[in-house]
């Protein structure tokens, strides 16, 4: 198994990327805190994966509130006793919002996709420290990368915030044996949150420059995390892994 004896958290957990990336983690051997805001869901989620042998348990977190990591992180040592790897996967959708530049977007966009990597790692990198390393994954987007029509502007911006991030995070937490690096994906199934970009005509769109020509799969993302998050990666730090079907070659 890929994740014996290593101890994960994986925030957005509930549902989509987040509930694929923790059931594979579970399958590798590891023990895994689903965080999510979705306690109804997030529990299903964590008793499907305990009754397939699995070892995990559920923490509600709001990645945004301060506090609520810092009872995340005592629940993960109080079970676990440490912490080896951390994925930034809780985040709304830049199509939540019709109007790019609604400004009660904003907010929410910043605080749940940036500020919730950025609390994330403020509280995983000691305890990860104090053991002598661990991989922080972060998820971005291509649209942390590149411009699209019809994306609220906050969610640009809260992308290429977790990008950057994560480079200067590998940089400063190397030598403690930190590995940190982002994740991008491209067009996947549509988030709960997706609306104006979940449509079939925007979808269409965006498929047009996709040379493999086709959709992604959240089992997709959860095997490029996975890879990041195992000993296999264990030379790789600061990287950017984009899971979009060669979007961004375009």
């Amino acid at each position: 198994m890929r994740l014996e004896g290593k101890v994960a958290i994986v925030t957005g957990a509930a549902s989509g990327m987040g509930a694929a990336i923790a059931g594979r983690f579970a399958r590798e051997g590891a023990r895994v805190i689903l965080a999510d805001i979705l306690d109804t869901e997030g529990v299903a989620v964590t008793t499907e994966i305990t009754m397939r042998g699995g070892r995990a348990i559920f923490d509600k977190l709001d990645v945004a509130d301060e506090e609520g990591w810092r009872t995340v992180l005592a629940s993960t040592i109080h079970h676990f006793g440490k912490l080896d790897i951390l994925v930034n996967n809780a985040g709304i959708s830049g199509g939540m919002f019709r109007d790019i530049f609604d400004s009660d977007g904003w907010n929410p966009l910043l605080d749940i996709n940036a500020k919730g990597v950025f609390l994330g790692m403020k509280y995983a990198i000691p305890e990860m420290a104090r053991i002598g390393g661990g991989s922080i994954v972060n998820l971005s987007s291509i649209s942390g990368n590149v411009g699209q029509v019809g994306v609220h502007l906050g969610y640009t911006a809260s992308k290429s915030a977790v990008r950057m991030m994560t480079k200067s995070a590998a940089l400063q937490f190397g030598a403690q044996g930190i590995r940190v690096n982002s994740v991008h994906p491209g067009l996947l199934p549509p988030m709960r949150t997706s609306k104006s970009v979940g449509t079939p005509e925007h979808r269409r769109e965006i498929l047009r420059r996709v040379p493999l020509g086709r959709s992604g799969e959240v089992d997709e993302v959860a095997n490029a995390v996975l890879f990041l998050a195992s000993d296999e990666a264990s030379y790789i730090s600061g990287a950017e892994l984009p899971v979009d079907g060669g979007y961004l070659t375009g």
